[in-house]
């Protein structure tokens, strides 16, 4: 068997290690934490996963070490990974930057809504989260600048409850002060094309066109993609108005929508 050589040796030092068993401890906690909230997606579990691959080589590095240094092959297939880790990590830096730019141009352009449409997230335990209360607040602040504006609340049935989301957000608006005639509730959505589309049917018939000012109100992370589906289904002058996302689950969120933004683009959502 090969001996592990100097190299390998100095890589494995007790710092590498340390940090590595840190790091981990962080993103397994974070996604704990979040769970223990009622909280799980692909933004909540990857920080796990890769907390657990981090604490995984920390507590296993010399073995590692050993094993790398069997082959220059293997060495290459280390090389490359992290390699691959470090460009994936990159790119979405870059993705958080694009939606840290997209916040501040995102204060809504329209001089006069005809509507307000606001984008549900989920309703655990059939209450409003955080992320959609605060979408909430964001409507109705809009909604009271623009008091001629219909305000339409969208999202269907969370999966595996009774409840619909658009019925908890009318419930929370009514109870903040909004008329109940100025509601629209879209109902039936299970993703953003739906939510948009379907409020789109539901303004016609309210006789608000297409190409009317509409307010798009969403959170930051989503505003981005929820545009451009917005332009798909037909809305021809769409602005956003972004909903700050609570702190402890914002780069989670984040995450999570750089795969969505990367989903949608293939599917051709828009």
């Amino acid at each position: 068997m090969a001996r592990t050589t100097t190299h390998d040796m100095k890589a494995g030092t007790p710092w590498r290690r340390i940090g590595l068993a840190l790091a981990g401890a962080l993103l397994l906690g974070d996604t704990i934490a979040l769970m223990l909230t009622g909280l799980f997606n692909f933004g909540v579990a990857l920080p796990g996963a890769i907390g657990t691959a981090c604490l995984a080589l920390s507590w296993r590095w010399e073995t590692v070490a050993r094993w790398r240094a069997v082959s220059a092959r293997r060495r290459w297939i280390w090389r490359a990974a992290w390699t691959a880790f470090a460009v994936w990590l990159a790119t979405v830096t870059v993705f958080f930057y694009l939606i840290h730019r997209g916040i501040a141009e995102s204060a809504p352009e329209a001089t006069a809504a005809r509507a307000i449409i606001i984008l549900g997230s989920g309703t655990p335990h059939c209450v409003a989260s955080p992320t959609l209360v605060a979408r909430l607040n964001e409507g109705l602040a809009l909604a009271q600048q623009w008091p001629a504006a219909w305000v339409v609340v969208s999202g269907g049935r969370d999966f595996l409850r009774e409840c619909r989301e658009a019925d908890i957000m009318a419930d929370y608006l009514t109870a903040h002060g909004l008329a109940p005639k100025r509601l629209i509730r879209e109902d039936r959505s299970t993703s953003t094309e739906e939510n948009l589309l379907f409020s789109r049917r539901l303004l016609e018939q309210q006789g608000a066109s297409a190409g009317d000012p509409l307010v798009l109100v969403t959170s930051d992370f989503h505003l981005m993609r929820a545009k451009r589906i917005a332009r798909k289904v037909g809305f021809e002058a769409i602005s956003g108005a972004a909903a700050a996302t609570p702190l402890y689950l914002r780069y989670n969120a984040w995450l999570r929508e750089y795969f969505a933004f990367i989903s949608g683009w293939v599917l051709r959502e828009f």
